[in-house]
């Protein structure tokens, strides 16, 4: 158990701020108990085989004491669509030709890159992502992989990795046609197995790169084990284009024909370029959307716009990045000149990840994650003027410490769980053998 001391909580969802001393329970079911700082014995707790209702002090478990005297408690982040895959490609060679449409990024940079990982680099990658996550204040990825040269074991090497750090997860590999027929079965036989024993979703890349037959297979897939789908939408225009002249239909009008949409954890990436049906489409089923403000402007797709698609958005970084805060700040300032978004709403699809999480029921975002902030600031801060600190102030700069189910995971700005140094050392001479196999 860990004892948070003298910090001002604010509660992620009322913003009520409150003095309180906090014991945080470990585990997945974790809860928190809030104390009177002021209270004599301020830690009676119910013992193993007690009588019901019997308390008996003191507590035989003694806990963590943090000191946070002037600071902020509040829940931790979560990403909404993340590809740890490109962790390593910081820095990397330009690509053997100068991309002049986002078909070309794809093409000599990103499947570039993914059909040169192996296991290794895989679990590199995923290390570096969930390292970079935590000290961000981020305790829960929603995960979309891909490796074509390197799919079995690929998702239970990634989820290891990230609970090696202390970092919740729900994970998907990237199902496509683009690469032949046996490397999407390979795909699917890879989601299959890993769904057996995992929580987790069903992936596609997107739909100029899934055929029906891959398409219909992946739908019952998530019907077979009570998933979800996530998937690419719209990111570019080419996407529609191909889906028209090839399936005579829109997008989403053959994502929903199919069955995509029917699912309450199916994740819609970007949908950036849907007309007004496609909208309506998406309003009206449970399905979820997430934008991703700085991907997009990297690329050159478009502006995301929630004109028509319900209330149901939620913030990722589509792996540009693991700073949840970062994002929501270019949501706003390059949203509010394309879409109807204000200091709430942008509050609203930073935390609504949170929601999309519960309400699915999945696990490792209980209450018991929670970051605490150092953060001096020289105006006051309350429920009041919360919203204009959170654009214009908080910074995950600012995060101290970092608890996951209810374990620290980091401490003073420091990662608890790894030796981060000596993790970024590997990482760096083992990303020029990456960067080598895709000059080949």
């Amino acid at each position: 158990m860990i004892l948070l001391k003298n910090g001002a909580y604010i509660d992620w969802q009322t913003l009520e701020f409150k003095h309180a001393d906090i014991l945080v329970e470990e585990g997945p079911d974790g809860g928190l108990q809030f104390i009177n700082p002021l209270t004599p014995d301020p830690l009676p707790v119910r013992l193993a085989g007690s009588p019901e209702g019997r308390v008996e002090s003191p507590a035989p478990e003694t806990p963590r004491i943090i000191d946070c005297s002037g600071k902020f408690i509040t829940k931790s982040f979560a990403n909404g669509h993340h590809h740890a895959y490109s962790a390593l490609a910081r820095g990397m060679p330009a690509p053997k030709k100068n991309p002049e449409n986002f078909q070309e990024i794809l093409q000599f940079i990103w499947w570039n890159l993914d059909k040169a990982l192996d296991l290794e680099l895989i679990r590199l990658s995923a290390l570096v992502t969930a390292i970079a996550c935590a000290k961000n204040g981020v305790t829960f990825v929603i995960d979309h992989h891909a490796s074509p040269n390197a799919i079995d074991g690929s998702l239970e090497t990634i989820a290891q990795a990230f609970d090696e750090v202390g970092v919740g997860h729900l994970l998907c590999y990237e199902i496509s046609d683009r690469d032949g027929a046996d490397t999407a079965q390979k795909g699917l036989h890879e989601t299959a197995s890993y769904l057996s024993k995992n929580q987790g979703l069903v992936g596609l890349h997107a739909s100029f790169t899934v055929g029906d037959k891959t398409l219909k297979n992946a739908v019952a897939l998530a019907c077979q084990t009570n998933s979800g789908i996530h998937i690419h939408v719209a990111e570019d225009q080419s996407d529609e284009q191909q889906c028209i002249e090839h399936h005579h239909q829109r997008v989403v009008e053959r994502l929903s024909e199919y069955g995509v949409l029917q699912f309450p954890k199916t994740i819609l990436a970007h949908c950036l370029h849907l007309d007004v049906h496609e909208r309506s489409l998406v309003e009206n089923a449970p399905a979820w959307v997430v934008q991703n403000m700085e991907s997009n402007l990297n690329n050159s797709v478009g502006f995301f716009n929630s004109n028509g698609l319900g209330q149901r958005i939620m913030l990722g970084t589509d792996g540009m990045h693991s700073d949840m805060l970062r994002s929501a700040k270019s949501a706003f300032f390059a949203g509010h000149n394309f879409d109807a978004i204000t200091y709430q709403e942008t509050y609203r699809r930073f935390r609504n990840v949170h929601n999309y999480l519960a309400f699915n029921k999945f696990s490792g975002d209980g209450d018991n994650n929670l970051i605490v902030f150092d953060y001096d600031t020289p105006t006051p801060f309350n429920t009041g003027n919360f919203f204009g600190h959170f654009l214009f102030g908080l910074d995950s700069r600012q995060i101290t410490h970092v608890v996951s189910n209810g374990k620290l995971i980091v401490e003073n700005r420091r990662l608890t769980t790894l030796d981060e140094n000596k993790l970024l050392e590997i990482s760096r001479k083992r990303t020029f053998r990456l960067w080598s196999l895709m000059n080949k």
